[in-house]
């Protein structure tokens, strides 16, 4: 964020969240664990509650789906989808995902200005397949949901922030909304 001079506040502080201009939820982590944090601080029912823009990140994109595989959590059901475990189809199909890949089909602000040749970072053992919530998707063993958008709620399952200049065009396009 200082990179495109914006100061960021780093906080589980419910009324810095509520009174906050765009709210950015990373993901780094698993998934049962941290719904459970969530739930115990009662961060889970302000997220939903939001009206700014939210911009959910990886492990944060997949908390914002309704169930997901890893740990038979139920998680925020903010987007109605469940979030799967890659299973490998083939001996050189690796998990977890990590590396940079394409994106296709994009619809959604976040990606204003973008091309479909330009790559984005992924590391992953997780995915949202494709829905009717799908704002970007690309492939791995199958398509899979790159990115999310359902009202106020944007989800990327890469990570812009280590997507070089790419990744700071799409959080800039999210600073814009």
């Amino acid at each position: 964020m200082k990179r495109l001079g914006v100061e960021a506040v780093i906080t589980a502080d419910k009324e810095v969240l509520m009174s906050a201009d765009k709210v950015i939820f990373p993901g780094v982590g698993e998934a049962e664990t941290t719904m459970n944090h969530l739930r115990a601080t009662g961060l889970d029912e302000l997220i939903k509650n939001l009206r700014q823009p939210v911009l959910g990140i990886c492990l944060g994109m997949q908390l914002m789906c309704r169930y997901s595989e890893e740990g038979d959590t139920n998680c925020l059901n903010i987007f109605d989808t469940e979030v799967k475990r890659f299973v490998p189809a083939r001996h050189e199909d690796k998990v977890p995902h990590m590396g940079w890949n394409t994106i296709g089909e994009v619809n959604s602000r976040l990606f204003n200005g973008f091309t479909e040749e330009e790559f984005v970072y992924f590391v992953h053992s997780f995915y949202v397949p494709v829905n009717e919530c799908t704002a970007a998707q690309t492939h791995y063993i199958l398509p899979f949901s790159a990115a999310l958008h359902k009202d106020n709620f944007y989800a990327t399952q890469f990570h812009p922030e280590k997507s070089g200049t790419v990744g700071e065009r799409i959080l800039k396009n999210f600073l814009d909304i």
